[in-house]
């Protein structure tokens, strides 16, 4: 293991922001009374606990910033550029919490994120040219986040994590649990259904300059040194993952040298076993969810 501490203490501030111990609240997930909403051997258990969650969550806030009234809430109201660890931590806080902790837990943690959302407020320029008001708890803002967040996990744990128990519908189907905690009226409960419902966002999806910057940001984010060759084997694979109206908007192309395609999805599956080896197969959360389960006789 001596060879892999200094990867394991930089991937360790990176997810958890700080390198010995589990942050506090982690540990308060055996706390609760009762199972949560998901268990052990559950579709979100299995996709949230494989190491697909991290190229995951590079496709999905470049999805998200496609919507130009998300992209704007981003832009105007967070410190994604001068604290992109922070904000990074607040988001995996938020899907460990409703994956792992209890029913009360889970209400929680969304009602805070939902209460800090009322007050990111403003107008954005759509599509469309028209100028319109936004506030981030917007019925369609809600719902877009959701389904760029259901894509890109279910496609990277598809890509690169294992079998999915019940298939792709149940995950997307125990999913929605989250959709409604976070404000979403009627989340889509399969697979086609959640494609079709990206599909009729087409229209209000736009690409310009501050789609560009934050993909400029996150194709080269201010990593550590020893993490940033593992992550740009990552965002490549990711953009390789992506289908073509996304791309076009993005202003991305695969990777490619000369006409050859590069073999994106088996360095990115490289890369994540060696982080996965570094981490541990088990995380924290889950680890402390498995306690509470056995301290209320249900594992």
């Amino acid at each position: 293991m001596g060879l892999m501490a200094p990867l394991q203490e930089r991937l360790r501030t990176t997810f958890a922001g700080q390198a010995e111990g589990v942050p506090a609240w982690e540990l308060a997930l055996a706390d609760g009374e009762d199972a949560g909403h998901f268990r052990p051997g559950s579709a979100v258990w299995a996709v949230h606990g494989s190491m697909a969650t991290i190229p995951a969550g590079v496709r999905a806030l470049l999805t998200q910033a496609l919507h130009p009234g998300a992209l704007a809430g981003v832009v105007e109201h967070s410190d994604y550029r001068r604290d992109p660890l922070g904000r990074l931590a607040g988001t995996i806080r938020w899907i460990f919490t409703v994956t792992y902790g209890d029913t009360t837990a889970a209400q929680r943690a969304s009602g805070h994120v939902r209460r800090l959302h009322e007050s990111v407020r403003g107008t954005y320029t759509g599509a469309d040219g028209v100028r319109r008001p936004y506030c981030a708890n917007d019925p369609d803002l809600t719902e877009w986040v959701h389904l760029a967040f259901t894509d890109a996990f279910l496609r990277s744990h598809q890509r690169w994590g294992g079998p999915i128990p019940g298939g792709p519908d149940a995950y997307v189907r125990e999913w929605a649990v989250a959709g409604r905690l976070m404000g979403v009226v009627d989340p889509p409960r399969t697979e086609a259904a959640l494609e079709a419902r990206m599909r009729a966002f087409g229209p209000q999806l736009a690409g310009g300059p501050r789609v560009d910057d934050v993909v400029g940001f996150l194709r080269r984010p201010p990593l550590d040194p020893l993490l940033l060759p593992g992550y740009r084997a990552l965002f490549a694979a990711v953009v390789d993952s992506l289908p073509e109206e996304r791309l076009a908007l993005l202003g991305l192309r695969r990777p490619r040298l000369g006409p050859v395609p590069l073999p994106t999805r088996g360095a990115a599956g490289l890369t994540l076993a060696v982080v996965g080896r570094a981490l541990g197969q088990t995380g924290p959360s889950e680890a402390a969810a498995r306690r509470r389960l056995r301290r209320l006789g249900l594992l």
